[in-house]
């Protein structure tokens, strides 16, 4: 392999996030029959799937100097996607900041961000964009940013519907002592999640809603917390794959979503480690 494909490997998956992937990925179990094919070398597929990721890149234009072929990637890659790979990699990572300290349970804040999407599960017509299809991004951090819990819906879906299934969909991350923890004191949230059945429901599971109230909130108040939550999802977009969806199933622009999410998280354990 060229070194600057080596280099560029390197850059994409650094050793200390596959020490983190590798014990994650699923064992190759030979059939009793005899038959099939052994995985290729699982890191540098892996990368390729971060290359795709990153770069936006269509598979059957992935280069072959990652030392894999484009079809074996994606293989590999809905097969990962099959084992929960993705979920799993990211509560790894979140484990390991929350180890260190590094995740904010003071509240949590959620939001949502609409993508184009030429065709697929999971899709629908965009109110704000001239009802073309789209897809809808719904993302749930700690207090300073880090993605918890991510979720994907028709983009005709409102914003308030993914509430529910996010809140639960945070992980138990590990703490510096003490047991897990995967319940934040507040929820932050923009007026479009306001309703009596919400706060109800955050009371119940001993939530504090701040949410904010229709015409009575302003949105300065709320954007002292807000932009922590639009950088976030910022940081995602930046995975060019995500920025316009080109996946035939829901499932795989989820898992790319997951990925994302995962990486993200892990470029704040990396800067920890400087």
């Amino acid at each position: 392999m060229p070194a600057v494909s080596a280099d560029l490997s390197k850059r994409l998956v650094p050793d200390e996030l596959w020490e983190l992937v590798a014990p994650l990925l699923p064992s190759f179990a030979a059939r009793p029959q005899g038959g099939g094919t052994a995985p290729r070398d699982e890191r540098a597929v892996f990368t390729a799937v971060v290359y795709v990721l990153t770069s936006g890149c269509a598979w059957r234009h992935l280069p072959p100097t990652f030392g894999t072929s484009s079809a074996t990637a994606h293989r590999r890659f809905t097969v990962w996607t099959e084992v929960g790979l993705w979920r799993r990699l990211h509560r790894a990572v979140l484990d390991e900041l929350g180890v260190r300290g590094e995740v904010d349970w003071t509240s949590a804040i959620v939001d949502a961000a609409s993508v184009r999407a030429k065709r697929g599960s999971l899709t629908g017509p965009n109110p704000v964009d001239r009802g073309k299809k789209g897809s809808k991004l719904h993302v749930l951090s700690d207090a300073q940013g880090i993605p918890l819990a991510v979720a994907v819906s028709g983009a005709n879906m409102h914003d308030s519907l993914a509430l529910k299934p996010l809140i639960p969909g945070i992980p138990a991350v590990r703490s510096r002592r003490g047991p897990r923890r995967r319940r934040p004191v507040k929820l932050r949230a923009d007026k479009a999640y306001f309703s009596a059945e919400h706060l109800s429901w955050l009371r119940e599971r001993g939530l504090v809603a701040r949410i904010a109230r229709p015409g009575i909130e302003s949105g300065e108040r709320l954007g002292r917390h807000r932009w922590k939550i639009e950088r976030s999802i910022a940081w995602l977009f930046g995975y060019r794959r995500l920025t316009i969806r080109y996946e035939r199933k829901g499932s795989h622009f989820l898992a790319f979503l997951g990925l994302a999410a995962a990486l993200t998280c892990f470029k704040k354990l990396a800067k920890l480690a400087t």
